[in-house]
């Protein structure tokens, strides 16, 4: 299907850039992602490009000559969207990393697409502004985010990352250097080409460089730990806040077993055990913030009604930055804390709607029993978007492979059944292709083909991704 690189190939693409490996000096974690259950594979020759023009140059090469491409940031993605099947040739995007630009007039800011979201972040609240779209991974790039429209915690109130690329640079399969997209916050001229782009998983074209919209950060954030006998009691609190015309920041769910691997992990307790003689089994993690001290206070009192009303143990105030800090490095510590503790690992991040999560967790609980599998299970209950993790320490790895097979076959399709989808910010990469036919149906999938094919007509940008079935 594509050619192999020559020493010819491979001279071309040195005098476009002076950023190549090939052999034994090409970086090994290019062979896999942070989940490398879906397979590793080396690529032939690796390129680390400092410009958009360099990109271009290399997948012109490529293009000519047939061979795949694969773009790639941090490689923390969890669905083997940035592993090279074929080979050829990795375009690692991670040096182009320059915050370009601010425009504070209209609120946007232009960056390389290899800045780190941690990075992006503390840059703007230096400038007393606020990137809302906030992943778990801190270090993983931007470009990445969009390439897969990662939510994070934050969606609940301010929508995940589709909500704030407002233009990009991107390099398509050809080597052609194209524009989509615009400053400006409105819209109808024409298909929305940067919208096909974002969530497209690096399938269609190599982004570059983003425009990205910005917010005034706000004055003042509180986050509550709020601890619950039990799942099914904190889930259920979850639709009353929309109710309460409230609109927390984040609101994140978490059973006992994951918060004592995460503080395991970090080596700090942070969230309460047990209180006046009965054993938390589940909390809520929820941050509200406001204009000032006083709007937040009312709203953390109005909070803290509404959950003791609802079944909740106690209500716990991180107001100070160091107890938010801990309160949150305790949530974003889970999928290392489950890698820590666990050999063979799997996950999916299914969206349903959030009045089913509690009976939706209840059916995958029961399934991952009848299918021999520890079940791991934490998420965003602001959204719907559950990161379920199957995780073993005994069995060999086909036997794993094959329960998770059938595991994930029976819970996707009650994720449909109720409305839901097979992923809300991961992305399908290739680990999760034959799920997602299975969810949306032949003709769905050969409309994305379609698209793909119109964008890349040899077919060589990441094959073997979301849609393009080899």
């Amino acid at each position: 299907m594509y050619n192999q690189l020559t020493d010819e190939i491979i001279e071309q693409i040195k005098a476009v850039s002076d950023h190549v490996t090939t052999g034994a000096d090409i970086n090994e974690d290019y062979a896999k992602d942070e989940m490398p259950i879906y397979g590793t594979r080396m690529p032939d020759l690796a390129v680390q490009p400092r410009t958009t023009e360099e990109v271009a140059a290399v997948v012109k090469i490529c293009y000519e000559n047939n061979i795949p491409v694969t773009p790639r940031g941090a490689g923390t993605g969890l669905a083997g969207g940035a592993v090279p099947l074929y080979g050829g040739v990795l375009i690692d995007l991670i040096r182009m990393n320059q915050i370009l630009s601010y425009d504070m007039e209209n609120f946007v800011v232009n960056i390389q697409a290899g800045v780190l979201l941690n990075d992006l972040a503390e840059d703007c609240s230096s400038r007393g502004m606020l990137y809302p779209p906030d992943p778990g991974e801190k270090f993983a790039c931007v470009g990445g985010n969009v390439a897969t429209n990662a939510g994070g915690m934050r969606a609940v109130k301010y929508g995940a990352t589709r909500d704030y690329a407002r233009a990009m640079t991107v390099v398509l399969p050809t080597g052609e250097i194209t524009h989509f997209g615009a400053t400006v916050s409105k819209t109808s001229s024409g298909y929305s080409l940067l919208n096909l782009m974002i969530g497209s998983e690096g399938t269609l074209g190599i982004i570059t460089e983003l425009t990205l919209k910005i917010i005034p950060a706000p004055n003042t954030v509180v986050s509550l730990i709020i601890p619950y006998e039990d799942l099914n009691t904190a889930l259920s609190t979850v639709p009353k806040f929309k109710m309460a015309h409230m609109d927390p920041q984040a609101i994140e769910f978490m059973e006992r077993e994951i918060i004592l691997a995460s503080e395991r992990y970090i080596g700090k307790a942070v969230f309460p055990k047990e209180l006046a003689g009965q054993e938390v089994g589940a909390y809520l993690l929820i941050t509200l913030d406001g204009n000032s001290e006083e709007e937040v206070d009312a709203l953390v009192e109005q909070a803290a009604e509404l959950v003791l009303e609802a079944g909740a143990m106690d209500v716990l105030v991180a107001d100070t930055p160091a107890k938010i800090k801990d309160a949150w490095a305790a949530r974003s510590s889970f999928l290392e804390a489950i890698m820590e503790e666990t050999k063979l690992l799997d996950e999916c991040d299914v969206v349903v709607p959030i009045n089913k999560i509690a009976d939706y967790l209840k059916f995958v609980n029961k399934t991952g029993e009848e299918c021999g599998l520890t079940i791991k299970s934490f998420g965003h209950a602001g959204d719907g978007n559950l990161h379920i993790y199957q995780c073993s320490n005994d069995l060999e790895e086909d036997e794993f492979k094959r329960r998770v097979d059938k595991f994930f076959g029976i819970i996707y399709k009650e994720a449909t059944d109720v409305g839901g989808l097979v992923s809300g910010e991961h992305g399908i990469g290739s680990g999760k292709i034959k799920y997602l036919v299975d969810s949306v149906g032949e003709t769905n999938m050969a409309l994305m083909e379609g698209i793909k094919r119109v964008f890349d007509p040899k077919m060589i940008l990441n094959p073997g991704k979301v849609c393009y079935r080899l």
